[in-house]
């Protein structure tokens, strides 16, 4: 896919999650990334992810998460809180800056390893009863030590969509958002929804424009902070687009306008990051027209 954080994943090797012997095995000549708490990754001088083993470590922190395999070696993840303060980090990255500069396999295991550290930190006890959760699993499981219930890594599906009229791409942007930057439309799936059910009222909800059928296309995991987007391209009526409190503007563009801001030649309209889902929609949109 033409997107960030789907290529060359690990193998997350599940089985090897309650096997200590085999971690620990691992662990020496593993390669380590370093997040600190706001989700960035250690850098080395050059803006690249560091040569970091599990020796320059020292002895595995009982945080560190375990992502998986590739060619045999294995990769953690780990909070820098709990990094031996010898690690010579100079930098950090965040993730989408790293989609653009990094290579393949180490911007998708960050943005694995953001997803798991966060739920981590904002999961240390437990909603049912308030006790404290003790990890296990390689950090995949959070176990309540008052209730015994069991905790997992969430992860928050969501909706993107490209609607078209037939002739027309529909776009909105939020308020903060920089100055013409215009995005498809997306939202959360709600309980009890089916994924045909959220296009349709998101959609309206967002423009009051009526979908009338959609199509799943593709995904990608979208760790700001635990989502999961799903990607759909969606007929609709022609309706004129209204916004509500959720976006600044909504509106309908040309395939003329779409193909000039796909080559930064648009005077002013500014599409999503080339590591999204939703500029590879608009991309896919835009070729099915030509």
């Amino acid at each position: 896919m033409d997107f960030s954080f789907v290529d060359a994943p690990l193998d997350r090797a599940e089985h090897l999650r309650t096997d200590s012997d085999a971690l620990a095995r691992l662990w020496p000549e593993a390669r380590v990334l370093v997040l600190d708490a706001r989700g960035d990754a250690g850098v080395d001088a050059q803006g690249m992810p560091p040569a970091l083993d599990g020796t320059a470590v020292g002895m595995r922190p009982a945080s560190a998460v375990f992502l998986g395999l590739h060619a045999d070696q294995g990769w953690f993840a780990l909070p820098a809180n709990d990094a031996p303060t010898t690690l010579d980090i100079p930098a950090t990255i965040d993730l989408r800056s790293a989609a653009a500069q990094w290579p393949v396999r180490e911007a998708t295991a960050f943005a694995q390893a953001r997803a798991v550290l966060h739920w981590r930190d904002r999961h240390r006890f437990c909603g049912a009863c308030g006790a404290p959760l003790e990890y296990a699993r390689a950090g995949w499981l959070g176990r309540c030590t008052g209730c015994g219930i069991e905790h997992y890594p969430r992860t928050d599906p969501a909706v993107i969509v490209a609607v078209t009229d037939g002739a027309r791409l529909l776009l909105g942007r939020q308020a903060a958002w920089p100055e013409g930057r215009y995005s498809t439309l997306a939202g959360f799936v709600e309980p009890g929804e089916t994924l045909e059910q959220t296009v349709m009222r998101e959609v309206f909800e967002e423009s009051a424009i009526r979908v009338t059928g959609c199509r799943y296309l593709a995904s990608q995991p979208w760790p700001f902070p635990a989502s999961l987007m799903l990607g759909f391209t969606a007929q609709a009526q022609p309706d004129a687009p209204q916004v509500n409190d959720e976006l600044e503007d909504a509106r309908w563009f040309e395939a003329q306008d779409i193909g000039l801001a796909l080559r930064d030649a648009h005077p002013w309209l500014k599409l999503s990051p080339k590591s999204s889902i939703s500029r590879w929609l608009i991309s896919a949109w835009h070729a099915a027209q030509a």
